[in-house]
């Protein structure tokens, strides 16, 4: 079945992207009415970060989330399988993008889990001549495994680490020199984390990023990738380096790390990845929020 689906993606990349986007779009309006249990966490975290909002606004973000969220899932046979000419024609880069070319030290780019996220991972590689590394989490269907890594992999210039594997390659690849991909804001549980306000709930947020940049001495850079409406292309937006990250006290960081990207995400908070159960881990005593 996954080949099938695998080999539909493949023909689908060579449609236009405006015909792309407006299938992709169908397939988020189809899944709407279907998909209760992710519509009904989308609509869940969106009334706790958003309580000030009606509730028939945050039912057109949801709504408007599932669009993009079909778009993201057909438009990865773009950037698993289009060529790295039509990507760069596509995908538009804004910022101080070659820092981690000129700077001497390591490089943390922060990307937040937008759905545009495979884009930004796709411009750090086309547009920046640093190797990058990332970590990511191993499929239970081999051939989707097999492909994703494919994918991530198939420009030449970086390496990826399987989230249950020590973390010394990944340490030493930074240490080589690699840029460092990370993707700071998904629940993994208590351990290693903090509950810190990301908006103002207390949330179970990773500590690493603050960790690894001060053991490491890294600059951290933001990173967002932003799906442009009708199929027009991809933005992918570059930050100035934090000037104030990490510093000697990790709970701080990360409560600053979720505040940036709390300011972003209300920018295009349809494109924000609502779907995943971002609040499931709660501090002692508290029941759960699902």
């Amino acid at each position: 079945m996954m080949r099938l689906v695998l080999a539909l993606l493949w023909l689908l990349h060579w449609l236009p992207l405006p015909l792309l986007a407006l299938l992709g779009r169908g397939l988020g309006i189809l899944l709407w009415p279907f998909a209760r249990d992710r519509r009904r966490i989308a609509l869940r975290n969106l009334e706790l970060c958003f309580p000030e909002r009606s509730v028939t606004e945050r039912r057109a973000i949801a709504f408007a989330h599932f669009q993009w969220l079909g778009r993201s899932f057909l438009e990865r046979s773009v950037l698993w399988y289009a060529s790295p000419a039509r990507l760069k024609r596509l995908i538009q880069v804004e910022g101080p993008v070659h820092f981690a070319d000129t700077h001497p030290g390591a490089v943390m780019w922060l990307a937040p889990h937008f759905l545009g996220l495979d884009v930004a991972g796709a411009a750090i590689q086309l547009y920046i001549a640093r190797r990058g590394c990332s970590i990511y989490q191993a499929q239970s269907n081999p051939v989707v495994d097999a492909a994703l890594k494919r994918a991530r992999l198939r420009f030449g210039n970086a390496s990826i680490f399987s989230r249950h594997e020590t973390a010394k390659p990944l340490l030493r690849a930074i240490r080589a020199g690699m840029g460092f991909f990370n993707l700071p804001d998904m629940d993994f549980g208590p351990k290693d984390a903090a509950f810190v306000p990301f908006f103002g709930v207390p949330t179970a947020t990773l500590l690493a990023p603050s960790r690894m940049a001060r053991l490491l001495d890294m600059q951290v850079q933001l990173v967002v990738a932003e799906l442009l409406p009708g199929g027009r292309g991809y933005r992918v937006r570059f930050h100035e380096p934090w000037a104030d990250f990490p510093t000697a006290d990790a709970v701080a960081d990360t409560a600053l790390m979720n505040q940036r990207l709390q300011a972003e995400i209300v920018k295009m908070p349809a494109q924000y990845f609502w779907v995943h159960k971002r609040f499931k881990t709660r501090p002692p005593g508290e029941p759960s929020v699902y």
